[in-house]
């Protein structure tokens, strides 16, 4: 029913074509065979903690795409006339993984590549605020091989094109809770990092956390793809979502956006959209300029629920605007500022313990910072809360003494660094439009971006 067109090498752009899409399954709370696992039972409901202008916020996240080639996809103007558009929605460095680890843990620690990292379990993350007031979550990953699974990557089944070997359908580096551990290295969470198939048992017997996070696979996240791709499968999974109560409620906020845009030489700004039965209905099918960054996630979170902090970028009040209609309901500020007076694309030039080539270690968070749910910063357990960002020492280059940062490969304990599914064939399978183009696009070095310090 679903034809898929041919991958055939185009030698002079050295690119395949991109696929068309593949459904996983008959719809998104269908169980799919295409992933490793079925499901392990639904999470036990939780008990509802009230929020000021929502009460579930569910984070979904796409890959690698600039404002414009969003913005002028069908099926995100079609969504778009449901909710809030943000046209000034900047991510906050590239590559992927620091966007994702900021997300969750208000800083990117200096990072600027895709490695495997274990952020040490006194940095705490969105999980420990959450947990403070008896907040449910959750981290979805379309083809995580089994919950809890700590690896880098996972080949599993080539479905887009069953005559080529296992396709790496699912990285670690998206999923960005698993990265941190003080998550990891705790069994009740690291268990809540599901797949799809487990997705889909929640959802059908409303057993959804207040906070998720949803990364589809590296086709359907547009990754390996293309936008347009991934604008298939938002009809394909989404779509339908938005009218099932389970999934979107009066009291749900969802949070459609991109990682990073795909053009480095430009300032990092993406298209995000404002979704759900909580969006007031005079807002919908507006457009929202306040400036955001992926720090908004955290301080718009802790609005809601009036949580505390975590003393890192989400108390940045330059960088983490809280989402108009939220802010408004909290009675929070924001600041009149531009994205064009803030650049938000540099790689590599942040010192950080997470930055070989400017090592500096973990420091503690201020602990003085008052962010925007007004509650006290987290520290956590082991934090030598005196050891700060003003008293650390010049970072050192550790790449020219052949020195790793401390915290990169696994974690005592956890996974196989790189894992294939039974039947998959070869692990680190290629990416769909050819590696070579992903690697001319990584590899540039850009020189005199402003250095964000947070």
């Amino acid at each position: 029913m679903y034809a898929l067109a041919s991958l055939v090498l185009l030698p002079v752009v050295l690119a395949a074509q991109v696929p068309q899409f593949v459904p996983p399954s008959e719809g998104p709370l269908v169980a799919s065979s295409i992933y490793p696992g079925f499901n392990n039972g639904s999470l036990p409901k939780a008990e509802q903690v009230s929020g000021k202008a929502f009460q579930r916020i569910i984070h979904i996240w796409l890959e690698n795409t600039d404002f414009l080639s969003a913005n002028s996809t069908a099926a995100f103007n079609t969504l778009a006339t449901q909710g809030i558009r943000l046209d000034q929605y900047c991510a906050l460095t590239h590559p992927s993984e620091p966007n994702y680890v900021a997300s969750v843990g208000g800083d990117f620690f200096g990072m600027g590549d895709d490695n495997l990292y274990n952020i040490p379990a006194n940095i705490s993350t969105v999980v420990d605020l959450l947990e403070a007031k008896n907040i449910s979550w959750a981290s979805y990953q379309e083809n995580i091989p089994f919950d809890g699974y700590e690896g880098y990557n996972y080949t599993s089944k080539n479905y887009v094109n069953t005559s080529a070997p296992g396709y790496v359908y699912y990285v670690r580096k998206h999923n960005p809770t698993i990265i941190y551990d003080s998550v990891a290295s705790v069994p009740s969470r690291l268990a809540r990092h599901r797949n799809f198939n487990d997705f889909a048992a929640d959802v059908n017997a409303s057993a959804l956390p207040q906070w998720m996070f949803v990364t589809p696979n590296m086709v359907d996240d547009g990754h390996d793809t293309s936008v347009d791709y991934a604008a298939s499968w938002l009809q394909y999974w989404l779509f339908p979502l938005l009218n099932d109560t389970n999934f979107n409620d009066n009291g749900t906020l969802i949070v459609l956006t991109f990682d990073e845009n795909e053009s480095y030489t430009e300032n990092n700004c993406v298209l995000a959209l404002l979704l759900g039965g909580a969006v007031p209905s005079r807002a919908r099918g507006t457009t929202d300029s306040t400036y955001y960054t992926h720090y908004s996630l955290l301080s718009t979170v802790e609005a809601n629920w009036g949580l505390g902090s975590l003393g890192r970028g989400d108390t940045n009040k330059t960088l983490s605007n809280v989402f108009s209609f939220v802010a408004a309901a909290t009675g929070y500020k924001n600041l009149n500022i531009s994205s064009s007076e803030v650049l938000t694309n540099a790689t590599g030039t942040i010192p950080g313990p997470l930055n070989p080539g400017l090592y500096v270690p973990f420091t503690a968070p201020n602990t003085s910072a008052v962010g925007a749910g007004g509650g006290s910063v987290f520290v956590a357990s082991g934090m030598n809360t005196s050891f700060t960002a003003a008293v650390a020492p010049s970072p050192v280059n550790l790449t020219q003494q052949n020195k790793t940062v401390p915290w990169s490969g696994p974690r005592n304990g956890s996974n196989a660094v790189n894992s294939t599914g039974s039947g998959s064939g070869k692990s680190g399978a290629v990416d769909m439009r050819e590696g070579i183009v992903g690697a001319a696009i990584f590899g540039t070095i850009l020189a005199g971006v402003v250095a964000l310090l947070v």
